[in-house]
Order: C-alpha cells, then sequence, then structure tokens
C-alpha cells in the first residue's frame, strides 16, 4: 500500500480534503494523511462540501508537519497555490505539486465560499484521485510537475 502526504501551509482544507478524497475513494489502496506548517484548524466549509459527498473529516485535526517527523511516504504532495511559500517535507518520498487555490484567503458571501470549497473539491476528486491510482498501482517515476 503506497502512503501519500498532503502538505499545505494551514492543514485547514485543501489538504484535509484531498486526504479525505484519498482515503474514502482509495481505501485498501493507498493511505493518506496531511499535515503543514501553521494548522489553522479544520475549515467548517471543508467539513460541509466533504459532508455533501459523505466523506466526513469533522473529526480529523490540523496537524504540524513536524508531527510526521521519522514516518515514511512515497509520494509527498504540496497543494499550495504559492509553491514558494508552501512548506516543505525533508523526510523520503518522491515529491509532486499541484496547485489548487488558497481556500484560506477567500473573503465574500458564505454561498460565494461554499462554492469555491465545492469547485476545488470536484478538482481535487477530478485531478487527483486518478492520478494517486495510478501512483499506487506504478513501480514507475512520477513527473514532479514542480
Amino acid at each position: 500500500m503506497k502512503r501519500f502526504l498532503f502538505i499545505c501551509t494551514q492543514n485547514s482544507a485543501r489538504s484535509l480534503m484531498a486526504e479525505g478524497l484519498a482515503n474514502h475513494y482509495l481505501k485498501g489502496q493507498v493511505e493518506a494523511q496531511s499535515a503543514g506548517i501553521a494548522p489553522a484548524g479544520v475549515n467548517p466549509f471543508a467539513t460541509q462540501v466533504m459532508a455533501e459527498i459523505r466523506i466526513g473529516i469533522s473529526g480529523r485535526r490540523s496537524k504540524y508537519l513536524a508531527e510526521l517527523a521519522g514516518q515514511e511516504f512515497d509520494y509527498v504532495i504540496s497543494l499550495c497555490s504559492g509553491a514558494q511559500q508552501c512548506p516543505f517535507y525533508f523526510g523520503p518520498g518522491h515529491r509532486l505539486h499541484r496547485e489548487f487555490p488558497d481556500l484560506a484567503a477567500q473573503e465574500g458571501s458564505e454561498a460565494g465560499n461554499i462554492a469555491i470549497f465545492r469547485q476545488v473539491r470536484d478538482a481535487q476528486h477530478q485531478e487527483l484521485i486518478p492520478e494517486l491510482e495510478q501512483l499506487s498501482s506504478s513501480a514507475e517515476e512520477p513527473q514532479s510537475g514542480v
């Protein structure tokens, strides 16, 4: 079973949603975790849009990247829209970068924010899940995309 680590700065939305999607849709094929350098708690909009597709992340928590020190991951995937500000994981594993908008920076109406969270959730589902499925069954080196 391949191990994936999703990272973004606050570990409050993007990385938690990616973790939830991977563990749900690729159950038994992958183990996914997430972390960041400045955990900010689980964003309630992330919890809401994931619950809409019956994936619960309300029991999850934001984690510091340092909490995972010593663990090995096959793939470490940064999700930050500003790659230069995205945290680094210095353990072993292939590094990939897949850019998604910073959901913590969203300002506007609740309805507008929910719509953006849904867009990112759906984009992660459409883009990440097929790629993770392929990576989990492949022994080939991935394209870094960084």
